[in-house]
């Protein structure tokens, strides 16, 4: 015993000691973390182009991060599911020592070497207080000589060691279950891609709604430059007297009506940046200051599409993560029901392990006695008063929530597919109407300043033609604006971001490529052929007429 208290001596020692050069290790941790956060770069004002905007957006987003980490979530969950159907080893130990005095006193409060001792005072109290686990013996024919009885003495110290392992044999939960992980995994990859195309929709708005407003800001620019030289010639004119004051208040007011709208553009533009700089995630830097946070490269395109309205949402239907998505929610509620029935089998386990168990008067590693054990258990319930089958109506009525979801979903795919193509056709309409507009607003602007230049027009329909022009110019950007915005989001609806999507193909599981999947117009929720209008109009005609 003195070496036990020796050891366990030399172990607090050491400890206490260790423990003032673990705070120390924490702080120069802190002190590095403060160093290198400080040590940041903030180079110049970065410049993206498109494709530099999505890249970056899709390796810094949040969201598309966080979808990230749902998959990998789900696979833990797989893991720790598929864990209860396969064999679990599980090891345990106890040491236990007891002070010597406190031996005897365990054993009937010290027991005397001779039959013929009678325990007085405090111990006969002890003696009576406990019952008599000796049987009496009939009186002996002779009596026999008395013998001095020797205590064996016990060890103060025991311990007991087992190794066991558990194995599942059978129930109906476990394997529902792990089926229905897998169908859970597969969901969250289509959210991953669902939240992919949003991200990429949107970053193509951003994107776009900066240039456009970059152009409403040279614009605006440009007629607050024609404004001032309107004003200008104005004056000299009145300085002159050919023209009278009326002329130069006129044109002064025009021109202040026009700044409002350059500040608004310029205050846009700032926003637009702000806005593309988060989805792109961004930090602020307050080295930067009022500047903006980025700048983009690029031009307006206008790419004339042509588009089969069938075909894209047929197209939508069968490539839509969001479908998917629905469909491995289907699936894995059904894996639900098949587990709450499940809890009517029987469950069967086995338990087998070997035990070492120390001698209880030698503590010595030779003298354990060590062996095998082995256990079957099943149970199997009989009345559970309606428990299990609650259970079952639950999952059975989110099943079918499901299936009902994914119908909606199906009409909503069609819903934004047809609302983009529509956007598509309005502002290709608008793009065409105002590409004239503008030439002829430019001329007419042309015309009226030679007029009143050669004085036989008036000042008045030069500003009418320049807020014209302008109201052209702004027309035909937001129209562009507009026609793109609107072909991100069909790309959007009918799934059309296959070119990044292959960038995140070591996030796929391989069912998520198979039949199961598929989400055309021929199949339903649980991924089966559908029937036809007429038979199922009739077999709902049949069953309102049974009833």
């Amino acid at each position: 015993m003195k070496r036990f208290f020796l050891c366990l001596g030399i172990v607090a020692t050491f400890g206490a000691l260790g423990h003032p050069s673990f705070g120390g290790s924490e702080g120069t941790y802190g002190s590095e973390r403060t160093s290198r956060s400080g040590t940041i770069s903030e180079g110049k004002l970065p410049t993206f182009t498109l494709d530099q905007a999505i890249l970056t957006a899709l390796q810094r987003n949040p969201t598309l991060l966080n979808a990230e980490q749902e998959i990998k979530r789900t696979r833990g969950v797989i893991i720790q599911v598929r864990a209860q159907a396969l064999p679990q080893i599980n090891a345990n130990a106890n040491f236990q020592w007891i002070d010597p005095n406190l031996t005897g006193a365990r054993i009937f409060g010290n027991t005397s070497p001779t039959s013929g001792f009678t325990p007085s005072g405090t111990a006969a109290s002890l003696m009576e207080g406990l019952p008599s686990q000796i049987r009496d013996v009939g009186t002996p024919l002779a009596a026999a000589t008395p013998a001095p009885v020797r205590n064996v003495e016990q060890s103060d110290i025991s311990y007991a060691i087992s190794v066991t392992g558990t194995q599942l044999i059978f129930n109906g939960t476990t394997f529902n279950q792990i089926r229905g992980t897998f169908f859970q995994r597969d969901s969250a990859y289509f959210a991953f891609r669902n939240v992919l195309d949003s991200l990429i929709s949107t970053v193509k708005t951003q994107f776009y709604q900066i240039i456009v407003n970059r152009e409403l800001v040279k614009v605006n620019e440009e007629n607050v430059r024609l404004l001032e030289a309107q004003l200008k010639d104005q004056q000299n004119r009145f300085e002159a007297g050919t023209v009278p004051r009326f002329n130069v208040l006129q044109a002064d007011v025009q021109l202040h009506n026009q700044i409002p709208q350059l500040i608004t553009a310029q205050n846009n533009l700032r926003i637009s940046k702000l806005q593309l700089a988060k989805t792109l995630g961004i930090y602020f830097q307050p080295r930067r200051g009022e500047s903006p946070p980025l700048e983009v490269v690029g031009e307006m395109p206008y790419n004339p599409r042509t588009i089969n309205l069938a075909d894209a949402i047929e197209m939508g239907k069968e490539r839509r993560p969001f479908l998917k998505q629905a469909r491995a929610n289907v699936l894995n509620q059904l894996q639900q029901v098949r587990a709450a029935a499940g809890q009517y089998l029987p469950n069967i386990t086995t338990t087998g392990g070997g035990e070492w168990v120390s001698s209880p008067i030698n503590s010595s590693w030779h003298d354990i006695s060590k062996g095998w054990t082995a256990l079957v258990q099943g149970s199997l319930p009989i009345w559970d008063s309606g428990a299990i089958a609650g259970q079952v109506i639950q999952q059975r009525a989110l099943f079918s929530e499901a299936k009902i979801t994914y119908d909606d979903d199906v009409r909503q795919v069609e819903l934004e597919i047809q609302t983009a193509y529509s956007n598509l056709q309005q502002n290709e309409e608008l793009v065409r109407s105002q590409e004239k507009n503008v030439e002829l607003a430019d001329e007419a602007l042309r015309l009226a300043k030679a007029r009143l230049d050669a004085g036989a027009g008036v000042q008045l329909d030069v500003l009418n033609a320049t807020v014209q022009l302008l109201t052209a110019q702004s027309t035909r950007l937001q129209a562009l604006f507009g026609y793109n915005s609107s072909l991100a989001e069909f790309d959007r609806a009918t799934g059309a971001q296959s070119t990044y999507t292959e960038m995140f193909a070591n996030l796929r599981p391989r069912a998520t490529t198979t039949k199961t999947y598929y989400t055309g117009s021929a199949v339903d929720a649980m991924g089966e052929p559908k029937e036809t209008g007429e038979e199922r109009i009739s077999t709902t005609t049949r069953r309102t007429s049974s009833k």
